[in-house]
């Protein structure tokens, strides 16, 4: 069963609307299916998030194990993404989704018992970090490969931007949650809210139509991998968005790794004051996602997310140079909504330039350039705040993401031209 085609509108039908424009991927049953469970899903890792980077840093007082763990989460996609995307392209996508969601269930609900045994110690929470990396690892290519079966091509983007607005309003929503849930029910009812929550993504995949018919005849596995890997280095467009969402990765993360250390050293915050914080990076997000909706098909989308980008990084300087908190609370927010407007356009690009039969492998590669990217850049920079401070780490920073976007934008002609 393939996604339903709408059909075109009469010569005399007046312009879709703006809402209607920027809402346009709702208008696929399925793909509103694939939204809400994926929304419940991602607003109980959230309101996990809270309560683990609380946890860490009350058990250490240590801002490179902040980093740390976001390593240990996304190592496993550098290793093992590239396997999950061969996969994708070889099995029923649905199916490689729910077990990866039960794995990342089974870390979360093991975290929360050790909570509320009082036997919790850090490890268990790096531990688990990798466990559920390691899911997201398999099922990573297989969401992003099955979200373009959902819709036609051409609201592709907006389907994209939409998922970018679920994972934010998700965020937004998650924290608040996870704020709450952490001061007046404490650490292990978080965990255990993410861990039950893997319950409706799961539910909705099963709902789902299976769209996608792998070829009967495989190469071999390593062979496979290598078609999407030439694929990806041949294409000179695919290979700079590749850098480019690498560079912002690195670059940009970092400032939400950090911010526990910002709410309490800095802004002299609790648990709570912080997840508001965070949330207002999410706001922002589900902003900059939104403005991208609007925006459809239209061209210039590389043009666009590099001039962002500049934006981003000017956004992520003054963050850490400011002291005021109301003034933090709105650059926070701004940063967030740069940042997603620059990913949702990159992973839109990425996909369009992708053929159906390489998808899973080819958004495995750039899952696994983007991922890892995210995995290396918070250690660095929690290592870094250990003698510089994560106000001058930020800043920094922010100071080279507008080098990279300037670069991009005098030098690349691949990605402004898209």
């Amino acid at each position: 069963m393939s996604a339903p085609v709408q059909p075109p509108p009469p010569m005399d039908a007046p312009a879709p609307g703006l809402i209607q424009k920027t809402f346009q991927a709702f208008s696929y049953p399925n793909f509103r299916l694939m939204w809400t469970g994926a929304f419940s899903s991602t607003t109980g890792s959230f309101v996990q998030e809270v309560a683990q980077s609380w946890l860490i840093y009350q058990l250490t007082n240590d801002p490179f194990l902040l980093g740390a763990v976001i390593f240990l989460n996304n190592g496993p996609i550098l290793l093992f993404s590239l396997l999950g995307g061969v996969m994708a392209d070889r099995m029923d996508r649905r199916k490689l989704l729910i077990g990866s969601q039960l794995v990342q269930m089974a870390a979360a609900l093991t975290l929360a018992v050790l909570i509320w045994m009082d036997l919790i110690e850090i490890w268990h929470i790096l531990a688990a970090a990798f466990f559920t990396g390691l899911g997201q690892a398999f099922g990573g290519p297989a969401y992003q490969a099955l979200i373009p079966s959902l819709v036609d091509k051409k609201d592709l983007p907006n389907a994209i931007a939409m998922m970018s607005i679920q994972f934010n309003l998700a965020q937004v929503v998650g924290r608040a949650i996870g704020g709450f849930a952490f001061e007046w029910l404490g650490a292990g009812w978080c965990f255990g809210i993410n861990g039950l929550s893997f319950l409706a993504v799961i539910g909705t995949l099963l709902l789902l139509p299976s769209t996608f018919v792998p070829s009967q005849k495989h190469a071999h596995p390593l062979e496979s991998l290598k078609e999407g890997l030439r694929f990806v280095a041949g294409n000179k467009a695919m290979l700079s968005l590749v850098v480019l969402a690498v560079s912002t990765a690195f670059l940009g993360v970092p400032v939400m790794t950090l911010l526990p250390v910002f709410a309490r050293d800095v802004y002299g915050l609790d648990a709570a004051g912080y997840s508001y914080l965070a949330a207002a990076f999410g706001a922002g997000g589900v902003l900059g996602a939104l403005v991208v909706a609007s925006f459809g098909n239209k061209p210039h989308k590389g043009l666009r997310a590099l001039m962002m980008q500049l934006h981003l990084g000017a956004m992520t300087v003054a963050f850490g140079l400011v002291t005021n908190l109301w003034a933090a609370s709105l650059l926070i927010f701004a940063t967030g909504a740069s940042v997603l407007f620059v990913f949702s356009s990159i992973t839109s690009l990425v996909q369009l330039l992708a053929p159906e039969a390489m998808r899973g492998r080819i958004m495995s590669v750039y899952n696994t350039a983007f991922r890892g990217s995210m995995a290396l850049g918070p250690p660095v920079a929690g290592y870094l705040a250990r003698s510089l401070g994560a106000p001058t780490v930020v800043a920094i920073n922010g100071a080279l993401l507008i080098l990279v976007a300037a670069v991009f934008l005098t030098r690349s002609k691949q990605v402004r031209s898209l």
